[in-house]
């Protein structure tokens, strides 16, 4: 490895990496693309021409072990993150990997303690946790800007996406390739920002329907929570909703906040003084400032608040909150469909 650079190979350059992360690896300071592969090795071909990167692959494995490649993010499917990453630590190579980290909590501590033993190092790309919109968040609750924290709401409802079919290659909805419904991949983000702000939820407990979709995963999830402080909170996903909904909010006893979690529109906070918008856009590049965090930690110049451990924590309240949908969630659940509780709709 280079001394001032980090070299990354990237495993499965889909549409993950197209813009939202990709370009990230190049851009940040530090940083250099030399690899991609894809099992489709003509698109895997393409991604590099397209993207000015010097080698493509058609096997994860041989990835890895370029010699040039010091260090690799895989950006799979979940069902796949788990493989590639071992991989990595085998090759004793730091990774990083996409959120949600893997489909349960076993597979997060197969990863952790295979990085462990290789003395490497694993981020999760939960990027939140670098963008200056959530940042800020962070910064105005740590402040005491809205007085004691005293309750946290978060809403989100959307309609059933239409390419929501597993046989049409909707992984996001597929047990085996994403570990659960659409929960995993957009809830994921705001339990780990929760996390984040408040250190790991406490006494999480929840409940999952399937209620008006054609997939067998949850489409509806309620759950409350306390947070480190104690304080209580409550948050639901709806993704069979003829009303949309996306808002997060922190109120306090002498203020309130609030923020879209996927929109990019301006923080909102209210007191007794008014409303005053902070309008902080998303880089064009939403993943960069976590990869220029990761690019840091590798050089010794900083460290990245997004690794496997704080992963782990959110798959584990995931876990927590889908348990009885799937009739639990410490084995290949994935496999056995027909036995979930919750597949039957109400």
């Amino acid at each position: 490895m280079k001394s001032d650079v980090i070299r990354w190979g990237i495993i499965g350059c889909g549409d993950v990496t197209e813009v939202k992360s990709g370009p990230g690896f190049q851009k940040a300071r530090g940083s250099q693309l030399v690899a991609v592969m894809r099992r489709n090795g003509t698109l895997a071909a393409d991604y590099a021409r397209r993207h000015g990167v010097p080698r493509w692959y058609d096997d994860a494995r041989a990835l890895v072990h370029d010699p040039e490649v010091d260090a690799v993010y895989v950006a799979t499917p979940p069902g796949a993150h788990v493989d590639g990453a071992l991989l990595a630590a085998a090759a004793g190579k730091p990774c990083h990997v996409e959120k949600p980290m893997a489909r349960h909590t076993p597979e997060c501590d197969a990863m952790i303690s295979a990085f462990a033993a290789a003395k490497q190092k694993l981020f999760v790309a939960y990027y939140r946790r670098a963008l200056p919109r959530f940042l800020k968040v962070r910064d105005l609750l740590a402040d005491g800007a809205i007085g004691t924290l005293t309750g946290i709401t978060y809403r989100l409802a959307s309609p059933t996406p239409v390419n929501a079919d597993p046989a049409t290659g909707a992984w996001r909805v597929s047990a085996a390739n994403a570990g659960g419904g659409l929960f995993l991949d957009l809830g994921s983000h705001l339990l780990d920002f929760l996390d984040f702000c408040g250190g790991p939820l406490q006494d999480t407990r929840g409940c999952a329907a399937r209620l008006a979709s054609p997939y067998e995963v949850e489409d509806a999830i309620a759950m409350t929570f306390r947070t480190a402080a104690g304080v209580p909170g409550s948050a639901s996903w709806n993704f069979a909703s003829l009303a949309k909904d996306d808002t997060l909010e922190f109120s306090g006893t002498t203020g309130r906040l609030a923020i879209n979690f996927y929109a990019n529109d301006p923080v909102r906070f209210e007191t007794a003084r008014g409303v005053e918008h902070f309008d902080m856009p998303n880089p064009p590049h939403v993943a960069q400032p976590l990869i220029q965090s990761v690019v840091d930690d590798l050089l010794g110049r900083g460290s990245c608040p997004s690794t496997g451990e704080s992963a782990r924590r959110t798959s584990a309240v995931m876990d927590r909150v889908l348990d009885e949908y799937y009739g639990g969630r410490t084995d290949a659940f994935w496999t056995r469909p027909q036995t979930w509780p919750g597949r039957r709709r109400t």
